[in-house]
């Protein structure tokens, strides 16, 4: 399997400077700024691409899931939410939260909760992330 790449260049000091990121494969970049980050400007960070990352690992590992337990789905849809609140005067991601819709044919509310539960701890992401204190799974069957 290959090793992804990415690459973030800062320029002057945290409050007024002013960031860049970019995928190695090129697939995307942006700006980034303290304001983006801990004042809730409009614009990225790196806590909405972790959030990303985890919504798109999830979703892949709960397809697999689904898959090899003989109902594939035709749609999931993750949202993910990744919280940074101050701990002990230090920023700390604190919380990770997945939300997920799905549509399988042939299975019942409990059988995709069961499937999203092992999702969560199989994901790649989620396993790299173990070290929040909280990651929640909201799961519902359409």
């Amino acid at each position: 399997m290959p090793t992804s790449q990415a690459s973030a260049v800062w320029e002057g000091k945290l409050k007024d400077g002013k960031g860049s990121f970019k995928a190695g494969s090129g697939a995307f970049s942006g700006p980034y700024s303290f304001a983006t980050r801990f004042e809730g400007k409009p614009g990225t960070n790196p806590e909405e691409l972790i959030a990303a990352a985890h919504a798109a690992c999830f979703s892949m590992a709960l397809s697999a899931g689904l898959e090899k337990a003989g109902k594939p789905a035709s749609r999931i849809q993750t949202d993910a939410g990744c919280t940074l609140e101050m701990v002990n005067g230090t920023p700390t991601i604190t919380k990770m939260e997945l939300r997920v819709r799905g549509k399988v044919p042939g299975l019942d509310q409990a059988g995709f909760q069961k499937a999203a539960d092992e999702a969560k701890i199989g994901c790649p992401v989620s396993r790299a992330l173990k070290g929040i204190p909280q990651i929640t799974l909201t799961a519902k069957l359409e």
